[in-house]
């Protein structure tokens, strides 16, 4: 039996020994040189890893294509190396097989069954191909290259580069669910309303936070260049914000109302807008803006064009009725939610994102920082709708996010009626080996620890501790209970139309 697993069944050395006699039989050249040098290229997989570094550059599915490749290829890897060529040793050509200066020297020492440099090659240029089909016709060639090469070079039999091939076939297509494509997103809709025109700012009321992450002392001249008739209140780090905002809003001869700050202070900007029934004009002044982002304004210029336009929009908002304090003596809030809200681990997880952004990108910054946050802190209890829940993260998106995973980045539509409800539980058993597992493989969305569903009105309560809610980037810890709901239509906001 083991003199059958060195060499193999009688056929299958058969044909090997046909085919090596062919391969030697070729005449040398400049082929010999060049398979020799391919074949080393791949050693450890550093001509994957070159490709995988280059393909990286462009984003898309180009680069999900390259990290589906190198998913597949590590697979592949490890399968072959630490299962196959335990279970199947056997002997590698022998000098006389091939002429000496085709001879790769020194020659590997493990097991000849199956060739690791093949089933790397296949499972990267297969991997890649599923998800780009172009780089993977590109890579092909190369892959199909250095799979012969390893017969070339007298480092393997070739019955050992096709059951290598077929292990990295079988990688790629095990692992094709691993770091999926996501869908395209759906198109920005709005729904368009006729509001306040203020030209060079005439009725405009400003509050600017200047606590702001982008504030400086050029801020309000800036402001007051380009709104010369607005009103301009700038408010310092020791006063109140909502009651300084509230008296811009109440300023007479005031028919709209403009913040420049963050997502915390657009939101009480917008409480008082929604008010006063007031259009409200957002400046992004913060770090993040993403109400300014999805709102059309992110540029001071995008902003200027539609409120001397009087151009607008409507959006839902979210009435967030927060408890907190002492469970026989509570404390009652009211807020406004624009944006998001979260529970659990997800504030830190953006934060570690966002620290990891510049270095890694934002898809591989997500990855690190999810995985880094699960494996280093505890899920916390939650009542969800009176069913009792240990949670990794509680996310409540108002309005429809995308994509529809764990990893929600943008928000198409801003009056669909809906808060979007996401928990990633640690109900199950192994709940943090599930955890890491679906971050690993990038199938959090699909995991059975994902719940996806949509709302209009959710109720939390703490399971044994107080909770730290957080509100469009702005936390509050001791809360004992939550609910949000909605108020459709109830915000106009100032968005430029796009032009025919």
């Amino acid at each position: 039996m083991r003199r059958m697993l060195r060499r193999g069944p009688g056929w299958v050395a058969g044909m090997d020994r046909t085919l090596m006699r062919a391969v030697s039989g070729f005449p040398g050249g400049h082929h010999d040189t060049f398979f020799r040098r391919l074949s080393a290229s791949a050693n450890k997989g550093k001509l994957w890893f070159g490709v995988a570094a280059v393909a990286a550059l462009v984003p898309g599915r180009t680069r999900r294509a390259a990290v589906h490749g190198l998913l597949a290829q590590g697979v592949a890897s490890a399968v072959t190396n630490i299962v196959f060529k335990t279970l199947l040793p056997r002997t590698r050509p022998l000098p006389e097989h091939l002429p000496v200066f085709r001879f790769v020297h020194p020659q590997p020492t493990s097991s000849s069954m199956p060739s690791g440099h093949s089933a790397s090659a296949v499972a990267f240029a297969l991997g890649t191909g599923l998800v780009q089909p172009v780089l993977g016709a590109a890579v092909a060639p190369v892959a199909a290259g250095v799979a012969y090469s390893r017969v070339h070079t007298g480092a393997h039999w070739p019955s050992d580069v096709l059951f290598g091939s077929a292990i990295g076939a079988g990688a790629a297509l095990i692992t094709r669910k691993w770091w999926p494509v996501r869908p395209p997103f759906p198109p920005t809709t709005r729904t368009w309303i006729k509001t306040a025109q203020v030209p060079s700012g005439e009725g405009l009321s400003i509050a600017v936070n200047s606590l702001g992450g982008s504030f400086t002392e050029e801020t309000a001249d800036a402001l007051r260049e380009v709104f010369p008739l607005a009103h301009i209140t700038t408010i310092a780090p020791d006063q109140d914000l909502a009651e300084q905002i509230e008296t811009a809003a109440t300023r007479p001869g005031t028919r709209a109302l403009a913040v420049w700050g963050g997502d915390g202070t657009v939101g009480t900007a917008a409480a008082a807008a929604v008010g006063h029934d007031l259009p409200l004009l957002v400046l992004a002044g913060g770090t993040l803006n993403h109400f300014a982002r999805d709102a059309g304004t992110p540029s001071l210029q995008e902003a200027v064009e539609a409120a001397g336009k009087g151009e607008a929009a409507q959006a839902d908002v979210g009435i967030v009725a927060v408890e907190r304090g002492l469970a026989d003596d509570p404390e009652m809030v009211e807020l406004i939610m624009l944006n998001t809200a979260s529970i659990g681990l997800y504030p830190n997880l953006v934060r570690r994102r966002e620290q990891l952004q510049p270095a890694l990108g934002k898809p591989l910054a997500g990855v690190a920082a999810m995985f880094r946050t699960f494996a280093v802190e505890k899920p916390v209890t939650l009542i969800v709708d009176g069913v009792r829940h240990k949670l990794w993260i509680m996310y409540l998106g108002r309005g429809r996010y995308y994509p529809r995973d764990h990893a929600p980045l943008f928000r198409p539509v801003l009056d669909d009626g809906v808060l979007d409800v996401r928990m990633i539980t640690a109900d199950e058993s192994f709940a943090r080996l599930r955890m890491l597992w679906s971050v690993l493989t990038g199938t959090v969305a699909t995991s059975k620890i994902t719940h996806l569903r949509e709302a209009s009105h959710v109720r939390l309560e703490c399971g044994t501790v107080p909770m730290v809610l957080a509100v469009d980037g702005e936390t509050m810890p001791g809360v004992r209970a939550v609910e949000i709901t909605l108020k459709r239509g109830a915000l106009k906001y100032y968005s430029p139309r796009p032009k025919d």
